[in-house]
């Protein structure tokens, strides 16, 4: 019979990522079932009563507190697994007790050994994020929320507050960003250059970032506002702050905005602000329909076409000249890590004429495995599938339960996917997406792209190496990847019909 235990720190705070990976490592020891180190909010306590791992001590949990949740099948097992897991939360007390004394504790203190810093980066849960992002306006600012789970009337309040006082709030749940050549967050390792991006999407930036670092060129400063920010209810205020700062900056030349479809009234105001710019502009909402853009404006329907024309050149292609895939089946299934990744896919299967299955996955473990029927782009990023685990960014192992099924469904033909690296990310996605195929094939392709740079924390070609010796196809960037897979499935379906006419 399962055993459910739950032990409570008080007043303790740890990052969410070092968290995860911590609920990682106790989650693959001998017995546990399922395991969870989280703070004790109610939305956290909640993924826990969710997953059936919260228990009294839990229960009484306050939102400072942290709590470390376990079910494991016999109490033998749960001992040892409570005994890793304090293991594991007091190692970096002791790695780190010298450094910590001397650290500060608050963005008041920080700043007095800083005070040339006008930037706060702020990580800590949702339901403390927008206090400390007011803290920081009171101190001169600019606010960088990387925390997710912030109402969206609060982030618009401390937005217009924000701007009151010409100050940017950048988020929430803004993950990429890079200003005067220094990479916030999940961002990749890019030279300084004329091209400046303002994006609704991380993995957006990234993709666009690095394809214009790869051919040469370089950025000037990314900017991340967050996703919601092209709400209504938002109003596309740091979007449109974003805008008049690369517009007021002597060395941006092209301006590139990334977002998901913006609500109608919205995209007016973004749209007319930008033809007030003499500079010229790409504008990439990514899925959205055409929309009448001002002369200094161009479209780019996916973000290979958005690097394209701030490049003004074509990106190279290896696509074309990549060996015909043969393969079984007639559909596609994509595992993404990026969300805007996924939508682009989306967006190159569209343009084709081709559909997308109806019935996506679910959340939970069991629809992960379902089989959708048709093509199907499943983002595993998203907040759904996140909820209280890894961001496949950080953890590739979430991917590695739909990958399998994929691998067994006999309609799967070609298997997309993303690698996305960077500073924040883990450490070899690669190594781990080879060590999860085990030379597993069965008449299913693999084709991936792979976002990233040379001078990354993983050095793109190394990645691609992996990838490659593991048999994976990879592409030169995430929109020839679709098409690449777009095309083998085609070829299948070409074959299935032949031999139905025979």
């Amino acid at each position: 019979m399962s055993v459910i235990r739950n032990e409570v720190r008080r007043a303790t705070y740890l990052d969410s990522i070092v968290l995860m990976r911590m609920s990682r490592e106790i989650a693959a020891l001998a017995g546990v079932e399922e395991a969870g180190l989280i703070m004790g909010t109610p939305a956290n306590k909640e993924i826990l009563r969710e997953a059936g791992i919260l228990g009294p001590e839990g229960e009484r949990a306050e939102a400072g507190d942290l709590i470390l949740a376990l079910r494991t099948g016999d109490a033998d097992a749960a001992e040892a697994a409570l005994a890793e897991a304090r293991r594991l939360l007091d190692r970096p007390s002791a790695l780190g007790a010298a450094a910590a004394a001397d650290a500060p504790r608050t963005l008041r203190a920080a700043l007095r050994e800083l005070p040339e810093a006008n930037l706060a980066l702020i990580s800590v849960p949702g339901d403390f994020a927008v206090a400390e992002a007011r803290k920081a306006l009171d101190l001169g600012l600019h606010a960088m929320i990387f925390s997710d789970n912030v109402p969206l009337a609060d982030e618009a309040a401390l937005k217009r507050e924000a701007r009151e006082r010409s100050l940017m709030v950048m988020g929430p749940d803004c993950g990429t960003a890079i200003i005067a050549g220094v990479p916030l967050a999940f961002a990749n390792v890019v030279p300084r250059g004329e091209i400046g991006i303002i994006g609704a999407s991380g993995t957006g930036i990234q993709e666009i970032s690095s394809l214009i670092a790869r051919a040469g060129r370089g950025v000037s400063h990314a900017i991340g506002t967050g996703g919601r920010d092209l709400k209504a209810e938002v109003g596309a205020i740091t979007t449109l702050m974003a805008i008049d700062a690369l517009d007021a900056d002597a060395a941006t030349k092209h301006v590139v905005l990334v977002s998901k479809p913006p609500a109608a009234e919205v995209a007016r105001l973004v749209l007319d602000r930008i033809a007030r710019s003499a500079k010229p502009f790409t504008v990439c909402f990514i899925g959205s329909p055409g929309l009448a853009l001002p002369g200094n404006a161009r479209a780019a329907p996916t973000l290979k076409a958005a690097a394209e024309l701030a490049l003004g050149s074509a990106l190279p292609s290896r696509a074309a000249a990549l060996a015909p895939l043969r393969v079984r089946g007639s559909y596609v299934r994509g595992l993404f890590a990026g969300g805007t990744l996924c939508s682009e896919a989306q967006v190159v299967f569209a343009a084709a004429g081709v559909p997308m299955a109806s019935n996506v996955p679910v959340p939970g473990a069991a629809a992960l495995t379902a089989a959708p029927a048709g093509h199907a782009m499943i983002d595993l990023g998203d907040d759904e599938f996140t909820r209280g685990r890894p961001h496949p960014m950080i953890e590739p192992a979430v991917r590695d339960a739909p990958l399998a099924a994929a691998l067994t469904d006999l309609s799967v033909g070609v298997v997309l996917i993303d690698v996305v690296l960077g500073y924040g990310g883990h450490p070899d996605p690669a190594g781990h997406l080879a060590q999860a195929l085990g030379g597993r094939r069965d008449g299913v392709a693999i084709v991936a792209s792979v976002t990233g740079t040379d001078a990354d924390p993983q050095p793109r070609r190394e990645q691609v190496a992996k990838l490659e010796a593991a048999g994976v196809v990879v592409a030169d960037s995430n929109a020839d990847a679709a098409a690449l897979a777009l095309t083998a499935v085609g070829r299948a379906s070409g074959r299935e019909r032949g031999a139905a006419a025979q």
